[in-house]
C-alpha cells in the first residue's frame, strides 16, 4: 500500500481531523485531479466535474479540521476515493 493510499484511508477514517498535515492533503487533492489555485494563505482547489470549490489553510502546518471534514464529504460524494483504487 503506498503512502497516498494510506494517507487517503486515514482520512476517510475520521479518527484525526486535528493532525491532518497540510502538506499531504494538498498533495492528495493535487493527486485526485484538483487543479490550484493560490491567493494569500488561501489554496483554492477546483475540478471541471466537481461543482464545489474547496478552500484550504494552513494553522500550523495542519489542515484545518473542519476543512478536513469538507475535503472528506467532497470526496465521499463524487466517490473519488473509487475513482483511484
Amino acid at each position: 500500500m503506498s503512502n497516498h493510499d494510506k494517507f487517503l484511508k486515514r482520512l476517510m477514517a475520521s479518527q484525526s481531523d486535528a493532525d491532518i498535515n497540510f502538506d499531504d492533503l494538498c498533495s492528495l487533492l493535487a493527486r485526485l485531479g484538483f487543479q490550484v489555485r493560490t491567493r494569500g494563505d488561501h489554496h483554492i482547489f477546483i475540478k471541471d466535474d466537481i461543482v464545489e470549490i474547496t478552500n484550504v489553510q494552513s494553522a500550523n502546518a495542519k489542515a484545518k479540521p473542519y476543512q478536513v471534514r469538507q475535503v472528506r464529504k467532497l470526496i465521499r460524494k463524487y466517490r473519488l476515493n473509487e475513482k483511484n483504487e
